[in-house]
């Protein structure tokens, strides 16, 4: 890998555990750098990341909310 790899993987800590969890990432990440950009949207997508996730999480937290205070009533 070249420097700008390791020093991009070393400095995210999420990225760092899922290339450790996925260890066929440093083969494709030794062929080409440009992969940098997929292996993070694999593990956004792994770690629930996302904006939609984000998005569903912000939902459901509403939701109990409006439901307690329903239960208050």
């Amino acid at each position: 890998m070249d420097l700008f790899t390791i020093n991009y993987v070393k400095t995210n800590p999420m990225v760092y555990q899922y290339l450790r969890e996925n260890s066929s990432w440093y083969k494709l990440l030794n062929r080409d750098r440009n992969n940098l950009k997929y292996l993070e949207e694999e593990m956004k997508k792994k770690y629930k990341l996302t904006v939609e996730d984000r998005i569903e999480k912000f939902s459901h937290s509403m939701n109990m909310i409006s439901a307690f205070m329903d239960v208050l009533k």
